[in-house]
């Protein structure tokens, strides 16, 4: 039984806690939540926190229970299986989507988010102080993290701002390398890290880092078996985070 006056949940992470320092909270590798009332619905509607892209964060400090949980700590792995927790203690595991058939039409599905696996890694690999080491085809030594809540919305706004400045795309890819990178072959500064990035790290050598990262990053499999009417066959989609999710309309 809950030790507050509200309902509440404990949660796993898919980190298991083992990519936070043992001074940190979330080293645990549980967090507790608490259920989504007509509070948290109100924070979600507010068009003025959605607009300055701080809902997430006041979600946050809504439903976590211990404060002394820093939201910008959070793995992203393990803040989407916050949000799918706290998307299922909300409103149910059922979540209607509409996906594409490979001829055109639409279709209205009802996905079952509680059959959503975390994802399996090889948590040996893991680092306390959220360090990993990659060595490309050309010798260099790459230090890099992974990321947290609180880098995504520094790279949000970075890309913003640079397609303001420059009206492209933002250079979202090569933004998120620079907050994952500490390190080239000892060099910590930003120009360093930076030259290297648009520079020296091939096209081979990011493909290969991507790989690495996605085998190494512990997450949920946010995906579905979905049975093709056209086909018959069986095929794993990907379960779209779209408003419905957390605003669902029945």
């Amino acid at each position: 039984m809950s030790q507050y006056d509200f309902a509440t949940e404990i949660v796993a992470l898919p980190s298991e806690g083992k990519c936070y320092p043992e001074s940190n909270p979330l080293s645990s590798g549980q967090i507790e939540l608490k259920y989504m009332t007509a509070r948290e619905e109100e924070i979600l509607s507010t068009q003025s926190l959605i607009k300055k892209g701080v809902v997430l964060d006041k979600l946050f400090e809504a439903i976590i229970v211990d404060k002394k949980v820093n939201p910008d700590d959070i793995l992203l792995g393990d803040k989407n299986a916050i949000m799918l927790a706290t998307r299922i203690l909300g409103y149910g595991p059922e979540y209607k989507i509409e996906i594409s058939l490979d001829n055109g039409d639409k279709q209205e599905i009802t996905v079952d988010l509680g059959k959503v696996q975390t994802k399996e890694i090889d948590f040996t690999k893991l680092s306390k102080d959220n360090r990993y080491t990659f060595k490309t085809s050309t010798g260099n030594e790459i230090v890099f993290r992974l990321l947290t809540h609180g880098d995504e919305k520094k790279i949000d706004m970075d890309v913003k701002a640079m397609q303001r400045l420059t009206k492209d795309g933002g250079n979202e890819l090569t933004t998120r390398y620079r907050y994952m990178i500490v390190s080239v072959d000892g060099k910590d500064d930003t120009k360093s890290i930076a030259d290297f990035i648009n520079n020296r790290f091939l096209a081979r050598d990011t493909k290969a880092f991507r790989e690495y990262l996605k085998e190494l990053q512990p997450d949920i499999k946010m995906e579905f078996d979905f049975t093709n009417p056209e086909t018959g066959e069986t095929e794993v989609r990907p379960i779209p985070m779209g408003i419905g999710f957390f605003w669902p309309t029945e």
